[in-house]
């Protein structure tokens, strides 16, 4: 269920990163589904489990280049006393014969071709001598190296028609789309992309090609957020710079909420406590602006405008990634059905110290050595740590250090939590 609006909009006492996500979480359902050509659902999410429409393997089926044989005949082969089969048909792969073998009969088969009802074992080409050659009438088995049944794929033995392959939440790749094509299936329901509208605000913000006069810098959050959101598996519909005025903003809120309608709204900058907040200045009596005890990103905005989750997170670059990170991405997974919400943790020893502000979760950008397959450690990306201005720096990381709010200091060798993002 969604926050009322007078608990969405006091906002009296910080909130903890875990309390604020649930709040988020609580106001955000999963988007409707649809069914999808296979081809096409690549990158979608499961709205429903995907059930086997046919056995896989579709029949027994040979697993070697070879001959089906009555395991009977071979089963004492070997090197100082062959056996000598004749060859009565082959079994090329997609063959629909099915030949019938007597007693001291073979049919050369190849791989994946159906085996003769009648047999009961393959010989590999290998186990023989004379090979496939087209003229050979006979061929002599060398070996009998597995008993009965040997080589042979059994009809669904990987999965039986009717079975489950995937569960709702799964998100559809390669192999997926592959299991789900050799199981028969062709078609199958996915939850609609969510629609993302980023606006990135300030007066100060100017493109980063061009020349920048005093007191202006070059915007990077606009291409940073529609980035992540579309790694988050979202479409992005609208990317939009305004300046300070609520009047622009106003608009360009308006657009992505009423034109195009959005799923998620995201703004960066316009929520902390300063004289140009414009964010905070046109929806301060709509969502909630609260303290998140966390470095960085301490002020932070969630509420509905309409039926858009609307995010309204710091200006700093910095504070921009972690705060998607932590609040947007899981709401955006949310949304596509996904299961789980949050990246794998993984305890690595740092290989650095540094000194986090004690009563606030720290998000340090990070790198991961790898050098050691055996013994990966992690260390601050840039020697600012968490500072939330350092754009160029966090362009280095590969990982958040996440430490808790009860730590304060972070010694070489400690082992901390660790978020890969690349």
């Amino acid at each position: 269920m969604r926050p009322s609006p007078l608990s969405a909009r006091t906002g009296a006492a910080r909130r903890s990163v875990e309390e604020h996500l649930g709040i988020i979480l609580a106001g955000t359902d999963a988007l409707p589904a649809e069914t999808l050509a296979l081809v096409d659902a690549v990158g979608r999410t499961l709205a429903a489990p995907v059930q086997a429409r046919v056995d896989v393997p579709l029949f027994d089926n040979s697993a070697m280049d070879g001959f089906a044989v009555h395991h009977e005949d071979v089963a004492d082969a070997g090197p100082e006393h062959p056996v000598i089969l004749r060859i009565v048909a082959d079994v090329p792969a997609g063959s629909p014969v099915d030949p019938p073998l007597e007693a001291g009969e073979a049919a050369r088969i190849m791989t994946g071709a159906p085996i003769p009802t009648a047999a009961s074992a393959v010989v590999p080409v290998e186990d023989t001598r004379g090979g496939f050659a087209d003229s050979m009438t006979a061929v002599e088995v060398t070996a009998s190296r597995r008993g009965e049944g040997a080589h042979i794929r059994r009809r669904g033995e990987d999965v039986r028609a009717g079975a489950e392959v995937a569960p709702a939440g799964t998100v559809i790749g390669a192999l997926q789309a592959a299991a789900f094509a050799a199981s028969g299936v062709d078609r199958v329901d996915v939850r609609r992309k969510p629609r993302a509208a980023v606006i990135s605000t300030g007066s100060e913000l100017a493109p980063p090609g061009g020349a920048f006069e005093r007191g202006q810098i070059p915007e990077s959050n606009s291409l940073l957020l529609s980035t992540l959101c579309r790694e988050a598996g979202a479409d992005v519909v609208s990317v939009m710079t305004v300046t300070d005025d609520d009047a622009v903003f106003r608009a360009a809120l308006s657009h992505a909420v009423d034109d195009l309608r959005a799923d998620v709204v995201i703004t960066s900058g316009g929520v902390s406590a300063g004289t140009y907040e414009v964010v905070k200045s046109v929806l301060r009596d709509r969502i909630d602006f609260v303290s998140v005890a966390m470095q960085p990103g301490e002020p932070q905005a969630f509420g509905h405008v309409g039926d858009a989750l609307v995010f309204g997170l710091p200006g700093n670059p910095v504070s921009v990634a972690v705060s998607f990170e932590a609040f947007v991405r899981p709401a955006l997974l949310a949304l596509q059905g996904r299961v789980p919400l949050h990246r794998p943790m993984l305890r690595l020893p740092a290989t650095a110290d540094w000194r986090t502000k004690e009563g606030r979760q720290q998000f340090v950008p990070a790198r991961v050595d790898r050098t050691d397959p055996a013994a990966w450690s992690v260390r601050p990306a840039t020697s600012g740590g968490s500072g939330s201005h350092l754009a160029v720096g966090l362009g280095q990381a590969e990982a958040y250090i996440v430490v808790p709010e009860h730590v304060s200091t972070i010694a070489v060798g400690d082992l901390v939590d660790v978020l890969l993002v690349t």
